[in-house]
């Protein structure tokens, strides 16, 4: 076998991380395009719409379907007689391949990594290092697999240590009631039972790069006790009624996949890690012919959906003429179109807000009567305005947003998930609002973006604080002023519904 050249392996790596950035694995965009057709809530099903939408709009225009490009997971299988010309370590050869697929000027990804975990968690500025596991397999040849994680769902992971008698459908459905919206359903559930506590968890991020079958398996049936507890485990957790973005619906997931290991007599260990609907990874094998080849989905796997984003059911808002009694009269659920200037801040600069204000200085941003936009954006190409740009969790928010509301003047907040007790009783209190984006939808959102200026704290990269103007962004009220949660409502009502139903075919 001829040797794999060192930039053939560098390549080959950056060329897959910009593939997948804009292009979802057909089988998803397959199985979502069918829960978009089940769905019978209309608020999940205009949700699943856009993320249909976004996703077409990201594999047309080569440009990332999520303004989260993710930590870098790649699990690396060396051939025990494969030959790689180089002198580097497999961890560097994946981190410049990284840096190549990040920095692309045609299609930059958003730097996310931080390299100090605990203090500073200044930018690295290239998402590096990736996250690179190992491993030595028979053959001659290099396969390698990558995984693009999202924040918001990578946030969402769980792990527990069961007693070998307690049920492991019971756990993963409790613990996925609890998980709330920040991981962007509908998506995946992947599980990993036995082995150790980190062989576990790698074990479930592993089972979501397998194919989405959940369809098929329905209609043959089970053909094993692991496929069983995969079906029961898609329909109890269906049965919640968390609906796609947590708006309340028939499919909260697509499917459940399991991976399991022999263990200690004593222990079941389980791992639990939700994908989102950037749905984003790639297998790929090298040996010594050149750089791996990466041959685009049809545009056909992907359903015709227009959206009508100037419906006569959405309300528009001036947001320079904005008032708290304009603000009182939304209600939960309702479509808003937003137009006029909006401010964006995250966690670092939300930080530095507080910090600034517990010492007295001057913020070098006016927030009252203004709204904030919880992202961060991807860097902008040719003549847009400004890159993907969609919503961040909103919930990482919720301790600043008393201080916020009644020390800024801010008016209203826009991101994606539910907001926590505490972020409520504020909005309440003050009378403002929470409205959402649809997670996943960022080329989408980008699209009525038509102005972007830096503001303030520019050395936080992503994370900076910009002024967008914004026509016609649509948003959905989530919390209004008098603290009714759509996250809450919309659950309980579909959750009702799907237990009547099953009551009555009984």
């Amino acid at each position: 076998m001829a040797a794999i050249r060192e930039d053939d392996f560098v390549q080959s790596v950056a060329d897959a991380l910009q593939f997948i950035s804009y292009y979802h694995p057909a089988d998803y965009i397959r199985h979502l395009a069918a829960a978009h057709e089940r769905e019978e809530s209309a608020a999940a099903r205009e949700a699943m719409a856009q993320i249909l939408v976004n996703s077409r709009m990201a594999a047309l225009g080569h440009r990332p379907m999520c303004q989260d490009t993710g930590v870098v997971n790649a699990f690396v299988q060396v051939g025990l007689a494969a030959r790689i010309e180089t002198g580097r370590r497999l961890e560097d050869l994946v981190n410049e391949g990284v840096r190549r697929a990040y920095l692309d000027p045609d299609n930059p990804l958003r730097a996310s990594i931080v390299a100090d975990p605990l203090f500073s968690r200044n930018n690295t500025r290239d998402n590096t290092p990736a996250v690179v596991h190992t491993s030595v397999v028979p053959g001659d040849g290099v396969t390698i697999t990558l995984m693009a994680k999202g924040g918001g769902s990578e946030n969402k992971a769980r792990f527990t240590m069961l007693n070998p008698s307690d049920s492991v459908a019971d756990w993963v459905v409790r613990t996925v009631e609890t998980l709330g919206a920040g991981w962007c359903p509908p998506g995946m559930i992947g599980l990993g039972v036995g082995g150790s506590a980190d062989m576990a968890m790698l074990m479930a991020k592993q089972a979501l790069f397998e194919p989405i079958d959940m369809q098929d398996l329905l209609a043959r049936g089970p053909a094993s006790r692991e496929e069983e507890l995969r079906m029961e485990l898609y329909q109890r957790i269906n049965a919640l009624g968390i609906g796609a973005q947590g708006l309340g619906g028939l499919t909260t997931v697509v499917d459940v996949k399991l991976k399991t290991h022999p263990t200690h007599a004593a222990s079941m260990p389980v791992g639990l890690i939700p994908q989102c609907a950037a749905n984003r990874h790639i297998t790929f094998t090298l040996n010594g012919e050149g750089p791996a080849e990466f041959a685009p989905p049809s545009l056909d796997d992907w359903p015709q959906i227009t959206l009508d984003r100037t419906a006569h059911t959405a309300r528009r808002v001036d947001l320079e003429g904005l008032t708290r009694e304009e603000i009182a009269q939304w209600r939960p659920g309702e479509k808003l179109l937003l137009n006029g200037k909006l401010l964006t801040g995250r966690d670092a600069a939300h930080k530095r807000i507080a910090d600034m204000r517990a010492r007295g200085e001057p913020l070098p941003v006016d927030f009252a009567g203004r709204v904030i936009y919880y992202v961060g954006p991807v860097d902008a190409v040719g003549d847009e305005a400004v890159g993907p740009a969609g919503p961040t969790t909103a919930t990482r928010m919720d301790k600043f947003t008393e201080m916020m509301l009644a020390e800024t003047g801010l008016f209203a907040m826009v991101g994606k998930a539910e907001r926590g007790q505490e972020a409520i009783d504020a909005i309440a209190r003050h009378r403002a609002a929470y409205l959402i984006a649809v997670g996943g939808s960022a080329v989408l959102v980008s699209q009525a973006i038509r102005h972007a200026r830096l503001v303030a704290f520019e050395d936080l990269g992503m994370e900076a604080i910009y002024e967008f103007t914004v026509e016609d962004m649509p948003v959905t009220v989530a919390v209004d002023a008098r603290g009714q949660s759509v996250h809450r409502l919309g659950p309980a009502e579909w959750r009702r519904r799907i237990a009547e139903r099953r009551a009555a075919t009984a």
